[in-house]
Parts: structure tokens; C-alpha cells; sequence
């Protein structure tokens, strides 16, 4: 399937790593690709409903306690997609959402706040940077990609730190000076 969108691939991947419920694919995202490629409920179920029509997952109902429930498997063909996307270096899209430089981009308007953005910044990104380190123990356990992405996610992180230090001092000697 050519035309697998952002969350399908998500959502095969996922399954490449075992079968899961809806839940589980959301729940595993939130702790792990949600750093780089988030999936939200609302996007994830229609796609699990739209890969499942075109034969590339195929989904079982296993109710438990009375809840009703749907298991979900990759087919020979979802596998095959995977693959063939893993396989394809043509659509290697970089695309990053950050506010903090949207809105860095726009202080001509405001440049007063202009550190106090850069501030904000390099705040989230030790957040971030708190997050990704807990997940190291886990990550060491697993497969290699996670582990590697793991540690992609890690680098950035600390390097935005590090570019928001430095601009955070540039910025207020000129505001000294």
C-alpha cells in the first residue's frame, strides 16, 4: 500500500512489535514515538479501520470482563507494507512543530520577550531531556531502533539545551549593553 499516512505507519510498526488492542497501540505511542510521531485517539482508530479494509491488519474480537475488545494482528500484506516503507528512502519527511520557534520567529514584534522565550525553550526542553533519560533503563531492554531512536531523541535534546544557554547569555548582555 502506497499511500500509508503518518499514523498507519505508526500503527504497523506497532504491531510489528506484537499484537495490541487500540489502547495498547495509544498507550505504548504516548510512552515512546509521541516524542517524534504522535498518534491521537481520534487519528488512531479510523486508521486501524481503514488498514483493516485494506487487508493490512486484521482485527479479533477478545472481549474482557464484559468489555467489548478488538486484538489486533498484522496481516502477510501489512507486513509486506511495512517493510516496503522501511525500504523506500524517498520519504524521509523531517517535519518539526515547535511553538517555541514559532514564536522565536516572530519576536521582532515583541523583542523584549524575546528571552524569556528562548528561557521558556531551554525549560521545556530539560523537561523533555528528563523524560527520554527515564526511559533509558527500558529502552536498554528492547530492540535496537527504539534504543537508537532513544538516544537520536537524547543528543537533540541536550544540544537544544545547550543552543538556548548560549543564546539565553548572548541575548542578556545585550540587553546589559
Amino acid at each position: 500500500m502506497k499511500n500509508l499516512t503518518p499514523t498507519g505507519r505508526v500503527i504497523l510498526g506497532m504491531l510489528s512489535l506484537g499484537r495490541n488492542t487500540g489502547y495498547e497501540i495509544k498507550q505504548f505511542v504516548d510512552k515512546t514515538t509521541r516524542h517524534f510521531m504522535a498518534a491521537s485517539y481520534g487519528q488512531l482508530y479510523p486508521e486501524l479501520k481503514r488498514l483493516e479494509q485494506a487487508g493490512l491488519l486484521r482485527g479479533t474480537d477478545a472481549p474482557t470482563g464484559g468489555r467489548s475488545r478488538t486484538v489486533y494482528d498484522l496481516t502477510d500484506a501489512g507486513r509486506e507494507a511495512l517493510i516496503s516503507w522501511l525500504e523506500d528512502d524517498s520519504e524521509l519527511l523531517y517535519e518539526l512543530r515547535d511553538e517555541g520557534m514559532l514564536k522565536l520567529f516572530f519576536s521582532d514584534s515583541r523583542p523584549e520577550r524575546r528571552l524569556a522565550i528562548v528561557r521558556a525553550m531551554r525549560e521545556r526542553n530539560e523537561r523533555k531531556l528528563a523524560e527520554l533519560k527515564a526511559l533509558e533503563p527500558h529502552a536498554a531492554q528492547g530492540p535496537s531502533g527504539p534504543r537508537l531512536t532513544l538516544e537520536l531523541g537524547i543528543g537533540m535534546a541536550e544540544w537544544l539545551i545547550q543552543w538556548c544557554e548560549a543564546t539565553e547569555r548572548r541575548l542578556a548582555g545585550e540587553q546589559e549593553g
